[in-house]
Formats: structure tokens, sequence, C-alpha cells
């Protein structure tokens, strides 16, 4: 089991000697990201903070969300206690945060301690975790893959807690899909990102010019997929023909392109975001169908990183997401693979027990 980090233990002293030094703007920037059990100005309790990949977010972004709302337990569409096995009538984050001893702040609606998350790519919330400005760094590829240089001890104060499981499919733009480029292998993928095919028509399309988009380097989702893909996670990358550091952006392009190829996250394709099935070594993988096993060779673990073990706060939160509850609240209806009961119960036992 993980370390049960105490509320002053993330290093309080060399972020107040940080904040001193950064000006008015670097307060502003951090006045929230102060260790558990910090008190605001105000006595308020500092938010529960957390950033990073772009294809972790709607888990935690959604999750945050409403336990920022702290929905009542008759609130049977957010909350609803009775359906999960949970016997109680505190609201929803009532419920939660008091398993680690926070109280209900009193106030209808208002939860012990907020949530803010943010929006950006492994890379940064993983660099932002180990610099004490996060709570919690949202990650789509492990430590070890984003940090290849770094050795097992210079990693070890990242805390692992896996919430979830991501196919990661290769969309192209509608105008190619209804050309008739539904099926690509995996040589073809691998191909046309290392610039040996660089023309839609040597793989069955029109004759126009393929644009490979990637994600940005850094970035958990281009991490896997050149680990998965192209057999290394430093594997060149030579015929990207732009770069964007969120699934968000990646879909933007893709639907206003009349050419594009792209890898993105399972719950950003659509009916404007085509999936083509996948044939790996000799077997087709057909979206949707298959891209919802875990014997498909592309999925990866969704993480949520702690630093130097998991505080009560942050257990508090995670624990939401591993529950039964939050594997359909905000795991399933984000489009990404629940984990199975042994390795959620894997995670759970990672974390503090509950002090409650």
């Amino acid at each position: 089991m993980a370390p049960n980090r105490s509320d002053a233990d993330r290093s309080i002293a060399s972020r107040r000697t940080f904040l001193a030094g950064a000006g008015s703007a670097g307060a502003l920037a951090l006045a929230g990201c102060l260790g558990q059990g910090e008190e605001g100005d105000d006595g308020d309790m500092a938010p529960l903070t957390a950033d990073g990949s772009s294809t972790v977010y709607p888990i935690t972004s959604q999750a945050g969300s409403l336990w920022n709302g702290n929905a009542p337990a008759s609130d049977e569409e957010y909350w609803g206690p009775g359906q999960y096995g949970i016997d109680t009538d505190k609201n929803m984050a009532d419920y939660w945060a008091g398993l680690y001893g926070f109280e209900p702040s009193g106030e209808e609606g208002t939860p012990p301690f907020y949530t803010s998350i943010g929006l950006n790519h492994t890379g940064v919330g993983l660099e932002k975790l180990e610099r004490g400005q996060v709570d919690i760094g949202d990650a789509s590829a492990p430590v070890s893959a984003e940090f290849p240089d770094r050795s097992e001890e210079e990693l070890e104060d990242f805390t692992d807690h896996v919430v979830a499981v991501d196919a990661q499919p290769i969309v192209v733009s509608q105008e190619i899909y209804d050309a008739g480029v539904t099926e690509l292998t995996l040589t073809d993928i691998q191909d046309i990102y290392q610039n040996r095919v660089t023309n839609w028509s040597e793989l069955g399309g029109p004759d126009r010019k393929i644009q490979a988009i990637g994600r940005a380097e850094g970035s958990g989702t281009d991490t896997s997929f050149r680990n998965n893909v192209l057999g290394d996670p430093d594997a060149s990358m030579s015929g990207v023909d732009s770069r964007h550091g969120q699934n968000q952006q990646v879909k933007t392009v893709v639907d206003e392109a009349d050419n594009a190829v792209a890898y993105i996250a399972l719950a950003f394709v659509d009916d404007t975001t085509p999936a083509i099935d996948l044939e790996i070594d000799g077997e087709l993988y057909e979206y949707p169908d298959d891209f919802g096993s875990l014997d498909y060779p592309l999925a990866r673990a969704l993480h949520t990183y702690t630093w130097d073990g998991t505080s009560n706060k942050e257990a508090a939160f995670i624990r939401m997401i591993l529950h039964e509850y939050g594997q359909q609240m905000f795991v399933e209806t984000a489009d990404y693979l629940p984990l199975t009961e042994e390795r959620r119960q894997e995670e759970l036992d990672k974390l503090p027990e509950p002090t409650n």
C-alpha cells in the first residue's frame, strides 16, 4: 500500500519560497496549489488540483465537476448511492471526503473542498506534479515512458493510480473514409508516420497528399503511439505534418481537413471523426466492437499520478473514480474501458485506508 502523506508533507516551505520570489502573477497562479490541509487567507480549504493529459481530462474533469456540485443523495442522475451499493444519506462529495475525515462545509451544495482540473498534456502535468504545483498529474502514458532517461530511483516519488483503459484508435478525415479508406494495417500506419507512404492513392484512396497529424511531443498519447505502433517511445516520426497539444485540437484539424490521419483517444471518436479498422499481425480489429477489448494491442492504461504517496484529499477523489460508481459515471460515460474487478481492487489497495 502506498504511504499516506500527512496534510503538510508536500514541501510547503519550498512552495512558499517559490511564491515569494515569483511576484504577484506567480502567487495568483499557485494560490490554490498548496499542500493538503492548508487554508487560504479566508480560512477555506485549498482546492484539490490536477493537470495534464487531455485524454484523462474527460474523466477527472467530469469527476471534479460533479464533486464541486456536491449533489444530494436524492439526486439519482448524478449520485443516487442506492444504485451502487453505497448506504448513505450524505451529499456526494461529503460522502467521499468524509471517508477520510473531512467535515461537510455546512452549506448546501458546497463540498468540503473544491477541485480544479486543468487541461494540458501528460508531460506538463507530470512536471507540474513534480514541482508541487498540482496534487494530481493526469497521464495517458506511464511516467517511465514519459521520462525514459530517468532511473527507477529518480521516478519512485511518482505514485501511480490507474483509473481506466483507452483503446487509442486511428482516425481519418470524413472524405477519406467516404472514399473507401476504412481499414489499414499497422504497417500502413508505420509507413505513413515514417514518411514511406505520402499519398492516399498508395493505400486505395484518392490521389491526395496524406496529412499526418501528431500529438505534441511530451503528450502521453504521442508516447504511447510511438511505443505501441513504432516499437519505441523515442522512435522517429519524420512523416508528421503538424503536432497539437490536445486531443480536442487534433479532432478539429481532422474534421476540417479532407486528407488527414491521426491517432487520438477513444473518447474523441464520433460521426465526424471516424475511426478505421486496423489489421495487426493478420488479425482485424473492427471499430467499435473490438476496441472495447483489452486484447486490442493499442490499449493503454490511463493514470492519475500523485507525489510521494497519496494524501487523504487525493485518496478521497481517486477512490471515488475507482469505485463502481465512478467507473460507470466518469469512465464509461467518457467512452473508456472500466478496470476489471481484479485490477480495480489492486488500485484501491494502493490508497490509504479510509479513516471513517
